[in-house]
């Protein structure tokens, strides 16, 4: 039995991750800006559901949570950084405001979280960072350069983690899920930006045309992604990265077979630039 700290479990995957962590016998902090919305959901969870209030933009609350989750279950076994929001928008049409506020919650978040939980999991050396990345952190697409921007510098800096962890016998994983049945899509989840621009319509444009018809027809299953993260989470030793769902594999094997042409094509010019 782990204890589990997930951030933004009022739905969508942080619910679901939630589910199947309790289901799997695991005792679960779950928090979200309204952690009563969670609570809800586990009428029958007792003692083993501790639910807080926690916003990843708020210092004060994200130390007030891992406190609670302290004192009440003394320690933490599993830190999934799960809360996000997304932009769908050219890059030109993504205003500073705009962009600011994605990287406040996508970016600066989950490291302030990190940095109120690890020193738990370092006084234990023990425990598993998760952070949820995405499809677009390494295969992007037209409309999600900002968006997948954000999960870029998650998977830079989960990358290092994972190096400068393991010697302290701490885990790391980035999940990359593709689309997936949950209310991503939704405007309340997903900003699109007041302004387009026309040249954009062939790409970006037929992106959101094509985000809309998606919404809530996704392939991905959320409820096995999320029994495939804590079925993960158990193995001795997990993967830096778990890409999730068909859609991710086929994206990311394009992006491989692009790079390693482009890398082969163009080695006689790298080479070319050291020293004689």
């Amino acid at each position: 039995m782990s204890i589990w700290f997930i951030t933004g479990s009022s739905r969508g995957f942080g619910l679901e991750i939630t589910r199947a962590a309790l289901a799997a016998g695991h005792q679960v902090v779950a928090t979200a800006r309204k952690p009563d919305t969670v609570r809800e959901q586990f009428p029958d969870a007792g003692d083993t559901l501790l639910t807080v209030a926690l916003d990843v933009t708020d210092h004060q609350s994200i130390e007030a949570a891992v406190d609670a989750a302290v004192e009440r279950f003394g320690r933490i076994d599993v830190l999934v950084n799960n809360a996000g929001t997304g932009l769908l928008a050219a890059v030109e049409e993504s205003d500073d405001a705009a962009v600011r506020a994605l990287y406040e919650t996508n970016v600066f978040g989950p490291l302030a979280v990190q940095r109120a939980v690890l020193p738990v999991l370092r006084r234990q050396r023990s425990g598993h960072v998760i952070n949820i990345s995405s499809i677009v952190g390494f295969a992007t697409a037209p409309g999600w350069g900002i968006y997948a921007s954000t999960k870029f510098a998650v998977e830079g800096f989960t990358e290092t983690l994972h190096t400068e962890l393991a010697p302290l016998g701490i885990h790391v994983t980035l999940v990359e899920p593709g689309f997936f049945r949950t209310d991503f899509l939704d405007p309340a989840s997903l900003h699109t930006g007041p302004d387009t621009i026309d040249d954009y319509a062939p790409t970006v444009g037929a992106m959101r045309t094509a985000a809309a018809s998606l919404n809530h027809t996704q392939p991905g299953d959320p409820a096995k992604a999320a029994r495939a993260i804590v079925e993960m989470a158990a193995v001795p030793e997990p993967p830096l990265r778990l890409p999730l769902g068909g859609d991710t594999l086929q994206a990311f094997d394009a992006k491989l077979d692009t790079f390693r042409k482009d890398m082969d094509a163009w080695r006689h010019v790298a080479l070319a630039t050291d020293h004689d």
